[in-house]
């Protein structure tokens, strides 16, 4: 774990509420009025927003979801499981890392309001990825998944929702 820590350190990277490290390193100066926006939106939005994210090998990223759509990107260390559970229940797995040939993808798009989760596949790395939202990211636009509610949702998904959410 020590190269993930030398990215924590020099990425200046912070806790995360969902899990891991992240900072953000853009946000577009230029903003979509609320006129503009889809309904879901109470307030303008910045055009779009990027940030570093850092997961050790014994982290995961918490069901959430997002009021904007997300592309993940892949840097270093180990592929990533992502699980995305459709608005019907069904659950999709993706897996994003740089081996194309392995059926991995460099870059992975996460549809707004799909509830999603991501792990590294190996507990003895870590994976440091970075990811673009827009419009623009908004804590307000965050949702952490409550696990009893999800579970009523989607219980046939129950087994690992109980594994990457929080109590």
């Amino acid at each position: 774990m020590e190269k993930a820590n030398i990215y924590i350190n020099k990425l200046k990277l912070k806790p995360h509420p969902e899990g891991g490290y992240f900072r953000e390193t853009y946000r577009a100066e230029n903003t979509i009025s609320i006129e503009c926006l889809p309904e879901r939106f109470k307030t303008v939005r910045a055009f779009s927003t990027a940030i570093y994210f850092l997961l050790k090998g014994n982290q995961f990223s918490a069901f959430h979801r997002l009021k904007s759509d997300e592309i993940w990107h892949h840097y270093s260390g180990a592929p990533l499981n992502i699980y995305m559970i459709k608005t019907d229940g069904e659950l999709k797995k993706e897996v994003l890392g740089k081996n194309i040939l392995k059926g991995q993808q460099p870059q992975i798009v996460i549809k707004s309001n799909i509830w999603f989760a991501a792990k590294p596949q190996r507990t003895d790395s870590f994976s440091l990825i970075g990811c673009t939202v827009s419009p623009g990211f908004d804590f307000m636009d965050f949702e952490l998944a409550d696990r009893d509610r999800l579970i009523d949702k989607f219980p046939n998904n129950a087994d690992l929702i109980k594994k990457l959410t929080r109590q």
